[in-house]
């Protein structure tokens, strides 16, 4: 069984801090689908822990944006679940508050990673024409990149905040730092809730590390 996990907090919206030492929790402990035997080295973040914790975020975009009128960019794939969760979340607080936030969602996919490597060739599609952010809030989910970013802030949005699950410490990073984070964790590669290996893993529930075998068994 898996060591206590040791976390540290960034401030409030800083994000869950998982230190580089954390083994994650044994497999046994946790259901997952059965094809994907041997291929994960164990489950990193839990599915409870990963909806918990995104209704916090939701609540401190409530706290933050309540009543202006808001536009969701969710970054597809591999930030749709996360995206699906959080505003979920945030329509049942708008339901149960005095303060509304009225929204929209808007869907836009990138692609960067080939296996396990990121690269330097960003694909943005579904990007050509967002004029409808002119003037808007916007709430950015997902895999966000400096290009995006610049992209997006040339049709002139009123404010744009980004809101990642995940952000990697990585050595030399020069990303940009979400303004909402769900957990920060070392620089592993993971796969699940909506996160995928070669276009496998998506239907896992649970955050979890790839095998080395698994990452043979699918790579391209």
């Amino acid at each position: 069984m898996a060591e206590d996990l040791t976390i540290q907090t960034g401030g409030k919206d800083g994000g869950i801090v998982i230190n580089d030492d954390w083994p994650g929790y044994s497999l046994e402990l946790f259901n997952y689908p059965k094809h994907y035997s041997g291929d994960l080295e164990c489950v990193y973040i839990p599915h409870g822990v990963i909806m918990d914790r995104t209704e916090r975020l939701a609540r401190n975009i409530m706290g933050d944006l309540g009543d202006h009128d808001i536009v969701v960019l969710c970054v597809l794939k591999a930030g749709y679940q996360f995206c699906a969760d959080l505003v979920e979340r945030i329509k049942a607080l708008s339901r149960n508050s005095d303060h509304t936030l009225p929204m929209s969602v808007n869907f836009i996919r990138l692609k960067s990673y080939v296996n396990d490597q990121s690269t330097e060739d960003l694909h943005i599609v579904g990007a050509e024409d967002l004029s409808f952010l002119t003037g808007k809030a916007i709430v950015d989910t997902g895999k966000t990149m400096k290009t995006l970013l610049k992209h997006v802030e040339a049709f002139r949005p009123k404010m744009i905040k980004v809101a990642g699950l995940l952000v990697k410490r990585v050595p030399n990073s020069s990303g940009c730092l979400p303004d909402y984070v769900g957990f920060e964790i070392p620089n592993r590669f993971v796969v699940g809730y909506a996160l995928d290996y070669n276009e496998y893993f998506r239907d896992l529930n649970h955050i979890c590390v790839i095998s080395e075998s698994g990452k043979l068994k699918y790579k391209v």
